[in-house]
């Protein structure tokens, strides 16, 4: 091949240095030094973005998984190049990672444009990572497919199963209880996380994995076989393979398979999962990214016919790997085929509705998925309110409430999110009843990068007396697999000049489910002259986070930059 020649994506996205021809010859120098010659670089070229990171453990297996990836390339004639972007690992970054997830799909998404190839596979699994990469593909132009990393196997402490995250929430509101002490709390921690891989509930990781694979950005089966096993060696072997395929006829790219369509079916999964609220916000941006209007108050209207049946923490009682011996989504969007539009297409090439003849029907011993006449719950399983405390929506996960905490009217006991909030709900003098509603605000992404922090320890005295639920109300997020009777993303967020930022002890507030009503029991005369009184906190002074606070989008429009 003459050095004028370009048959082969490596020769393509070239660097400018004035000469396009001297571009290409510089380019196939150099990896000949990594030991490619022409036979390689002729090769469909597929880029992999590789999140491993000692920083982020739910990753610990992803080399293996890459190996499995990369033969599946070579399998099929392809070359494989892996390249890094920055990895999200949602317990060791501060303050949250969901203040990275914007810059994350920046970074992929530049990348795929940047360095040559003809399909990116992208392999995350830990929660902000999917949200990221499917953004970032919804922006891409070429052909786009996910693979994650799996849940991870459950533990085993005084005879019970135990499993990452729900089960470390539980046990840490018995210890704040006083029910178990340092020593116990310490022993059951060993047992809480054992293998590599994604939390072992229903939390945001296994929830967005199930909504990539419902959009059909993912290979069937993909998103709950386990870190640790065989299978997912073995899909991500498929993938690889698959992505020289799409490589090969240059298509579908993201935006063909993300249609509306593809999205209402993906709610009304995430209903019948009763999954993470995390959900409502990443969907809203991605489906933003690929053109597609996707409002908050669809999550309630798509989803209203759709009762909860996946029996999985937090919203049920078992662990991600039952979800999947009992045959994991493919099994789920079998019982789901009446609500679900079957025409879409994903990354497979093939119809959902060929994809759902192939799949057999539910059997007795699959316990975790529910059939929808016998359902775990009733639909509603996320709803979404709007109020005079929240005008422009919030969200509660009703599956994972009290229900007799649905309506409920009480005094707000209010906390900053700058403040060391754990210090003074354990106050032993803290004048708090269960009747009161605790108010987070300055979470939301302009005031603190939008923490998972909204789920707010009950009060120590309280604790201590039994209470294990009370109404919380907040602009933050709060964990996929956190419980209770939580209202979330109230939007505009405090920081915004929200009402959430004029709420004052003892005010009234009023949390009515059924309506779908959040309201701040004070005459809006009143709230409106509180407002023209408030004062913003500063912006951050520099770099990202001052780029971020100044163009985030808010929750209720999924939170992307507005740029983007």
């Amino acid at each position: 091949m003459s050095a004028q020649e370009s048959v082969s994506a490596i020769d393509h996205s070239r660097t400018a240095y004035g000469d396009e021809a001297f571009s290409r010859y510089l380019r196939r120098a150099f990896l000949a030094s990594a030991g490619y010659d022409d036979v390689d670089l002729d090769r469909p070229v597929i880029g992999i973005a590789v999140t491993t990171s000692a920083y982020n453990t739910c990753h610990r297996e992803m080399p293996a998984l890459a190996d499995a990836v990369r033969r599946g390339v070579l399998e099929a004639g392809g070359l494989p190049m892996e390249f890094p972007t920055i990895s999200l690992g949602e317990i060791l970054t501060s303050p949250t990672s969901m203040l990275f997830r914007n810059l994350m799909a920046m970074d992929t998404e530049e990348m795929i444009h940047a360095l040559p190839m003809d399909a990116a596979i992208l392999l995350g699994g830990c929660d902000k990572t999917v949200p990221a990469q499917l953004m970032a593909a919804a922006s891409a132009d070429k052909p786009v497919l996910l693979e994650v990393v799996g849940p991870m196997m459950t533990g085993s402490w005084r005879g019970e199963r135990l499993g990452a995250c729900t089960d470390c929430r539980r046990l840490w509101a018995r210890h704040r209880a006083g029910e178990l002490d340092a020593g116990e709390i310490t022993q059951a921690r060993g047992e809480l996380v054992t293998t590599a891989g994604t939390c072992a509930v229903m939390g945001t990781a296994s929830t967005m994995a199930c909504m990539t694979e419902t959009l059909g950005m993912m290979l069937p089966g993909g998103a709950t076989a386990g870190a640790a096993t065989g299978e997912r060696l073995r899909h991500g072997a498929a993938t690889g393979r698959r992505a020289v395929e799409l490589a090969r006829q240059g298509a579908p790219i993201p935006r063909e398979i993300l249609t509306k369509h593809a999205f209402e079916n993906a709610i009304k999964v995430l209903a019948a999962l009763g999954g993470s609220t995390n959900a409502l916000v990443h969907l809203v941006a991605v489906a933003r990214r690929a053109g597609i209007d996707l409002s908050l108050t669809e999550f309630d209207t798509i989803g209203a016919k759709v009762p909860l049946l996946v029996d999985c923490k937090p919203s049920g009682a078992n662990y991600m790997e039952d979800f999947h011996r009992s045959g994991g989504l493919p099994a789920l969007l079998k019982e789901l085929e009446p609500h679900l539009e079957t025409s879409t297409v994903g990354i497979s090439g093939r119809p959902l509705a060929e994809l759902l003849e192939q799949t057999r029907p539910r059997e007795d011993w699959q316990h975790v998925i529910r059939p929808l006449g016998d359902p775990l719950g009733p639909p509603g399983a996320l709803a979404v309110l709007t109020g005079s405390l929240a005008p422009n929506g919030a969200v509660i996960k009703t599956s994972a409430a009290s229900a007799e905490l649905l309506q409920h009217t009480g005094p707000a006991f209010v906390v900053e999110a700058g403040q060391d909030i754990a210090r003074i709900l354990d106050d032993p003098d803290l004048d708090i009843t269960p009747d009161h509603v605790l108010v987070l605000r300055g979470a939301g992404p302009v005031g603190a990068g939008m923490p998972e922090a909204g789920a707010l320890p009950i009060p120590g005295k309280l604790a201590r007396q039994g209470i294990r639920d009370i109404v919380r109300v907040s602009d933050a997020r709060m964990s996929g697999t956190s419980y209770g009777t939580v209202v979330l993303h109230c939007d505009p967020e405090a920081a915004a000049g929200g009402p959430l930022a004029v709420v004052r002890n003892g005010d009234l507030i009023r949390l009515d489910v059924p309506a779908r009503r959040l309201d701040l029991m004070v005459d809006e005369a009143e709230i409106a002259r509180r407002l023209r009184d408030f004062t913003p906190a500063p912006l951050p002074s520099r770099g990202w986070r001052r780029l971020y606070a100044e163009t985030v989008l808010p929750a209720s429009q999924g939170a992307d930059l507005s740029f983007l």
